[in-house]
């Protein structure tokens, strides 16, 4: 009888994280709708003898007033309001929209109405999603080397001051800010505690601004701010929206600074909270694998060296799978020899790491990155592709799973 493989450790990380997700999921609307479906009951109740009154009062049968309040729902998805509102569709409330769109804010407070501007919009967001989160990854990767090259300065002058680095010491000429100091790379939870102090002042700085412009109370701008930075968008509130404000050019142009620094700012924060779910998901792994017993986790082991290709063994099968080719006609006595039970479809998965790999080797040399340190990074899970993930796993300290 053939018996199953057992799953691999990205498998189990998969399948770990998405209970995980479904138990988080299931957790939060329990406490969203013991929170708010008593609020909800109360309203509705409220609404209904508001109705019932005002049918009474002014002698409107409800079937003509419920008729009369869907044109107005109508109109308020339009974007039409009692008060007078800034214009939608100028260029300013355009762009306003456009920036929402690419940033996968999605307010929804304006939406095309033609069928020319719907068509429009999924080809226009289809490009322009694309390109912003390529842009998302590029500001992770410079605000990350940023952190790196100011945690480096500081860990090299603690260094000096212990006595354990030469006060003469500087920097090669051919090192880069994150390459100075061999085998030392900024750790993730310090990058971490730099991130989130840093969205908190940014968040508590633009509620300041939201609650002098705007009138909300703090905790509705705090809301907002967290709402729209985290590209959420509910649309219950949103900023710039009256005809008029005092200062108004300065506003407009303040609300979109700290929108763009705080989406920015925001999506690095969460790459990094991934990269310590990650970890945690590494730790309850490998608890689980100290519970297994010897005999159990030695034949898996056994199993999934011959049936599964394990992160850190695809570069060597890589290469003496290579080795294999140049000196024997035959795959099936090159697997034979090579100690491992290579199948074709592992050979072709590791040569797609592999060139991987020697792309990110050449692009980080083509930008001035030290060959030494990129050979020597460790390739774990999924590193050396491409994505925000790659760039903190190759960036960051910790991340590894040894540790």
């Amino acid at each position: 009888r053939r018996r199953l493989a057992p799953l691999n450790e990205d498998n189990g990380r998969f399948l770990l994280l998405a209970a995980l997700i479904a138990g988080y999921l299931s957790a939060g609307a329990t406490v969203f709708s013991v929170l708010e479906s008593p609020s909800e009951a109360a309203a509705q109740l409220r609404w209904n003898r508001t109705l019932q009154n005002f049918s009474r009062i002014f002698n409107i049968s409800l079937p003509e007033l419920r008729a009369f309040l869907r044109s107005y729902e109508a109109a308020m998805a339009a974007g039409i309001r009692v008060d007078a509102l800034r214009p939608r569709w100028d260029f300013p409330g355009a762009f306003y929209f456009v920036g929402t769109v690419v940033s996968t804010i999605g307010f929804g407070m304006t939406t095309p109405a033609t069928v020319a501007g719907k068509v429009f919009l999924i080809i226009y967001g289809l490009f322009g999603c694309a390109g912003t989160i390529l842009f998302f990854n590029l500001f992770l990767e410079r605000i990350i080397s940023l952190l790196a090259f100011i945690m480096k300065a500081c860990h090299e002058r603690q260094l000096r001051r212990s006595g354990l680095l030469p006060p003469n010491f500087r920097r090669g000429p051919a090192m880069s800010g994150v390459g100075s100091l061999v085998g030392w790379k900024p750790s993730v939870y310090h990058v971490l505690l730099i991130l989130g102090i840093f969205a908190i002042t940014l968040s508590c700085c633009a509620s300041a601004m939201y609650t002098m412009v705007e009138g909300w109370n703090y905790i509705d701008s705090l809301y907002y701010c967290f709402v729209t930075f985290s590209t959420i968008g509910f649309g219950d509130l949103v900023s710039s929206q009256n005809a008029a404000y005092q200062n108004q050019g300065l506003y407009r142009f303040g609300n979109f600074i700290f929108i763009f620094m705080g989406v920015c700012c925001i999506y690095s924060l969460f790459n990094v909270i991934s990269i310590v779910i990650k970890q945690v998901l590494n730790w309850v792994l490998k608890k689980f694998e100290c519970r297994c017993c010897p005999k159990c986790h030695k034949s898996s082991t056994r199993l999934s060296r011959r049936n599964a290709i394990t992160p850190g063994a695809r570069l060597r099968r890589h290469n003496i799978s290579v080795d294999a080719d140049g000196q024997y006609d035959s795959d099936t006595e090159g697997r034979r020899l090579s100690g491992e039970m290579i199948s074709m479809r592992e050979l072709t998965a590791s040569n797609k790491v592999s060139l991987a790999i020697l792309q990110k080797q050449l692009s980080e040399t083509a930008n001035g990155y030290p060959r030494n340190v990129c050979i020597n990074t460790r390739q774990n899970g999924f590193s050396a592709g491409v994505g925000a993930l790659a760039i903190m796993n190759n960036r960051l300290a910790e991340t590894s799973d040894s540790r």
